[in-house]
């Protein structure tokens, strides 16, 4: 996409040019040329339309997944989230292997790609946890746990400066994609003191339907916190809490 690198910051449309600004800068674009009716009805643009119903498949699955974790990315997410998560679920959908072009779906796909998606860029879990921990999902019971054997916190954990105290987050996840519902559990440790003192074991247990037949996460976090005179403060709101999965039972 082309850039605006002039002095002055144009906004607007002029003729068949579009300047408009985004989180990249300013940016510049051509309106299509090609009507709106025609790409709908044309057969010469049947893959266009095919590519444009699982994109939207992609944008509402997206959307879906952010809401069901709304309350823990408030703290845990980057600017950047939408799209990179538009680009993973893509390469879900793209991955079923039963439907047909334009009806390939996140629950015939691998959803199982998403292990390891980080939504804050910022503060990746693996760059910030270096505890072994593991994540067991039991479709029967409809329980997801993290379990973390006992660490030490100032060895374990890449704490941003700041930083001195923390605590561990969880949520299970399950996700009805075609009618767009979910259920969402989540589960936090106390605030932890980040210095040489070892942790107890710790097992944080997310309940979601039993025997559920629609896809299940599983996500660990960890936020971080500064102690000022007693009272503990979030870090910088929160921008290098990490956040991702670690198991998915599509």
């Amino acid at each position: 996409m082309p850039r605006q690198i002039g002095i002055l910051k144009i906004q607007g449309t002029l003729d068949d040019i579009t300047f408009y600004e985004s989180e990249d800068g300013h940016m510049v674009k051509t309106k299509s040329a090609i009507a709106a009716d025609r790409i709908a009805n044309d057969p010469a643009f049947q893959r266009t339309r095919e590519n444009g119903e699982e994109f939207g498949k992609a944008g509402r699955s997206g959307r879906l997944i952010r809401s069901s974790l709304r309350a823990l990315l408030q703290n845990a997410s980057d600017s950047k989230l939408p799209s990179r998560l538009l680009q993973a679920l893509m390469l879900v959908i793209q991955a079923d292997l039963t439907s047909t072009r334009g009806q390939r779906n996140v629950i015939d796909g691998e959803a199982e790609l998403l292990t390891g998606f980080d939504f804050n860029i910022n503060g990746k879990l693996k760059t910030s946890m270096y505890a072994d921990y593991t994540g067991i999902i039991d479709r029967v019971t409809g329980k997801l746990t993290v379990n973390v054997p006992a660490f030490v916190p100032l060895n374990m954990i890449a704490a941003p400066v700041g930083a001195t105290h923390f605590k561990l987050v969880s949520a299970g996840v399950e996700i009805d994609f075609e009618n767009e519902t979910y259920v969402v559990d989540t589960k936090e440790t106390a605030i932890v003191p980040w210095d040489r003192t070892p942790t107890a074991v710790i097992n944080m247990v997310n309940q979601v339907t039993a025997a559920s037949t629609h896809p299940l996460f599983l996500a660990l976090g960890i936020a971080y916190y500064q102690e000022v005179n007693g009272v503990q403060y979030e870090l910088k709101s929160g921008i290098f809490n990490a956040l991702a999965f670690i198991k998915i039972s599509g």
